[in-house]
């Protein structure tokens, strides 16, 4: 029945959004626990002697490690159809609702509008390297910044990507760019400017922070430079998502192996990227000290099992994430994945990790709306009926 496969399709739309959300939320918490941890002279009184996590480049690995897994249901899936094949089920089991047939529906729905395009098989595998490689110098230069940002700037700072996703779009993707949107995105420069700027006048509390403490305005400086590189880091991100949406766009795969091949790329290049950064940055940078990184990592449980769940958190985000691009662009997963700030913002003002600013306020609500119009969630009143009508919606309803 049409009406019921429409239900499905929306149904299926909204788990991924709310599971985009759900997982995007639990990433960045988690990593900015995990930087908090102390790793080192922890039982010393002056706080400025304590060592904490910061090793970007061991959580970019995490991250992959994440992706890596994902491989496993991949391989699951693939099993399980070849034996529907052999053994069909009685109609009453394919009837169940569960979170195993909401995967392979979303799988199947995909399928279903990638039959035309030909298979991702062999060397042309090695396309996702492409993508892998922006995702995973976007990842730690973020990381970086997130050690010198509050969460919530930081995932403010992200909203950054939907500009260059929308000018990459144009001009990579021939995609033609109405007067309202080059609005749109005038709006969320303003308001990322705005972000930045509470980032600077109200800077994060450091975890080795004194009651009294006189270095002021070394710390606005290293949050300006937080913010930095947070906003340069979108340069890489932007292209990741254009690529992947490009890539989807000429060749069928599912979302669980285009996970599963970032994954394992992203393992081997930052493997082979880590005795590079050790040999050239690690005495002048303990951040990418292997030696140091691999004991702040594995001798601390918190550390490790913290990592162990973001790896989980990771791969359900990343699935969700391309099963959006796929399913409908790739400057609408940007906008869902910047509609998840507001979420984090509330669990660190909760946990006590940063203060409230109405300058964040007001940054973050000019940013979301810009976003919004952009993407036509939100209606210009100048702009034609016209080209309105071609701004697809955010959760589309249409097959």
């Amino acid at each position: 029945m049409p009406s019921n496969a429409l239900f499905k399709t929306g149904a299926s739309t909204s788990v991924l959004v709310v599971g985009m959300l759900v997982s995007g939320v639990c990433n960045t918490i988690l990593n900015k626990f995990q930087d908090m941890q102390c790793v080192a002279n922890c039982e010393d009184p002056d706080p400025k002697n304590r060592h904490y996590f910061e090793q970007p480049i061991w959580q970019t690995l995490n991250m992959f490690v994440g992706e890596f897994a994902v491989w496993s249901v991949y391989l699951y899936q693939v099993y399980k159809k070849k034996q529907d094949r052999l053994n069909p089920m009685p109609p009453s089991a394919v009837n169940q609702l569960d979170a195993a047939a909401l995967v392979d529906d979303v799988d199947q729905h995909l399928i279903k509008i990638q039959d035309e395009l030909p298979e991702l098989t062999g060397w042309k595998s090695l396309l996702f390297w492409i993508p892998t490689l922006c995702d995973m110098a976007a990842t730690t230069v973020m990381n970086v910044g997130l050690i010198l940002t509050s969460a919530s700037v930081y995932q403010m700072l992200r909203g950054a990507v939907v500009i260059f996703t929308g000018l990459f779009s144009y001009f990579f993707l021939n995609r033609r760019l109405r007067v309202f949107e080059w609005w749109s995105l005038i709006m969320v420069v303003v308001g990322v400017a705005i972000v930045g700027l509470s980032s600077i006048l109200f800077p994060q509390k450091k975890p080795d922070a004194t009651l009294v403490d006189g270095d002021d305005d070394k710390f606005n400086v290293a949050s300006l430079i937080g913010v930095g590189l947070v906003l340069g880091a979108q340069l890489f991100a932007a292209t990741m998502f254009v690529v992947e949406e490009k890539i989807l766009s000429r060749y069928k795969v599912t979302p669980l192996k285009a996970v599963g091949l970032e994954g394992s790329f992203g393992l081997i290049s930052v493997l082979a990227a880590m005795p590079i950064l050790h040999f050239t940055l690690g005495e002048t940078h303990p951040s990418f000290d292997i030696v140091r990184g691999y004991h702040d990592f594995f001798d601390n449980p918190v550390v490790w099992q913290t990592g162990l769940a973001i790896s989980v958190s990771i791969a359900f985000f990343n699935w969700f994430g391309l099963s959006i691009t796929s399913a409908i662009s790739a400057t609408a997963r940007s906008t869902i994945d910047a509609c998840r700030t507001l979420f984090i913002w509330m669990v660190s003002l909760y946990l006590g990790w940063e203060q409230f600013s109405w300058v964040q306020v007001i940054g973050f609500i000019v940013m979301v709306t810009g976003t919004f119009y952009f993407n036509g969630v939100l209606k210009w009143p100048f702009a034609a009926e016209e080209d309105e009508e071609e701004t697809a919606p955010l959760l589309s309803r249409d097959d």
